[in-house]
């Protein structure tokens, strides 16, 4: 947050911004026994569904966004890590 003449600025400059060039990492194996800590089911289903909404205009992360829609019973740290690739690939 910054104050200027004309007003206060609001930026996200301290964040990180790693941007990937893949919305998946070539060769990755996910499966449904996966290691990794389980996470909340209900918060990786509402990152899947709102990336389903996004393949409607954006064909390119299809396949990527079908793939981790496959674990969204039991997943895993592993699944939300993937499901997160597809994120930062859009921005």
């Amino acid at each position: 947050v910054k104050q200027e003449d004309y007003g206060i600025l609001i930026t996200q400059e301290g964040y990180p911004n790693h941007p990937v060039s893949t919305p998946m990492e070539c060769g990755i194996k996910l499966s449904k026994h996966e290691e990794g800590e389980p996470v909340d089911p209900s918060l990786f289903k509402s990152l899947v569904g709102s990336l389903r909404y996004l393949t409607c205009t954006r064909p390119d992360i299809l396949y990527a966004v079908g793939v981790v829609s496959r674990y969204m019973e039991h997943p895993t740290t592993t699944h939300l890590k993937a499901a997160k690739r597809i994120l930062r690939y859009i921005k």
